[in-house]
Parts: C-alpha cells; structure tokens; sequence
C-alpha cells in the first residue's frame, strides 16, 4: 500500500479545534513533527481539514 510522508509547517495555535483534532488524530502535535499515513479517502480527508498547514508527500515502498 502507498504511504503518505505529512510534516505539519505552521502552527496550531489559531487553528479552529476540528483542525487540532485532525492533527492529533494524525500524530501531529509541534511544528516540524513527521507521519507516515497510509495514502487512503480517510487521511486524505483529513489532510484537507488541514490543507494550509501540512505538507504532504508521497513515500516510495521500496526496500
């Protein structure tokens, strides 16, 4: 399965709480921090939520 590489760049501090919660729900707690997510409909809902905050890149599964 594709995974996701999300690094959370801007801050949460004003950030409406469906936002905190999305990024809490993806591990994402200070900026800087890094997730790898599987590339599936409920993170990418979330990384929506959270467009303007995230980046997002894919991850090869190579070995």
């Amino acid at each position: 399965m594709a995974k996701l590489k999300i690094t959370l760049v801007r801050s949460l501090i004003k950030a409406l709480p469906k936002q905190k919660a999305n990024a809490e729900a993806l591990g994402l707690r200070k900026i800087g921090d890094i997730t790898i997510q599987n590339d599936d409909g409920s993170t990418w809902g979330k990384v929506k939520v959270l467009s303007h905050l995230v980046k997002v890149e894919p991850v090869s599964d190579e070995k």
